[in-house]
């Protein structure tokens, strides 16, 4: 079975930096976009970046400069590199695909169990 696996959330003061990391796991064929979304209490769960299988992102525009996703397709995973953090960026942070071919089934719209991101002095 895949499953999506998030790493690298914690917490970090006002201006500093983390990097998320998220590793499909499972035999895969391909996998095609993949994003990154996060949820403060007591908000919906919003787009921070995605990107295609081919490398093309997009950004939310209140981290814009800020954040960049990218990807590794012989691993299988996506990153997330977070730069001049602030206390609004705090929320839980869960990574997405939107299809990924595998050696069974073809998982739709999968989602990582989400990792904590804290910006606070």
């Amino acid at each position: 079975q895949v499953q999506l696996v998030e790493s690298g959330g914690g917490l970090v003061q006002p201006g500093g930096s983390l990097r998320l990391s998220c590793a499909a796991s499972g035999t895969i064929f391909s996998i095609d976009a993949m994003g990154w979304y996060r949820q403060a209490p007591g908000n919906e769960r919003e787009l921070v970046a995605v990107i295609s299988s081919g490398g093309n992102t997009n950004y939310a525009d209140s981290v814009k400069g800020r954040f960049t996703i990218s990807r590794d397709n012989a691993k299988n995973s996506v990153y997330l590199q977070m730069n001049s953090l602030k206390p609004e960026d705090t929320a839980v942070y869960y990574c997405n695909s939107d299809r990924i071919r595998a050696d069974r089934r073809t998982y739709l719209n999968l989602w990582g169990q989400g990792t904590l991101v804290t910006v606070s002095s």
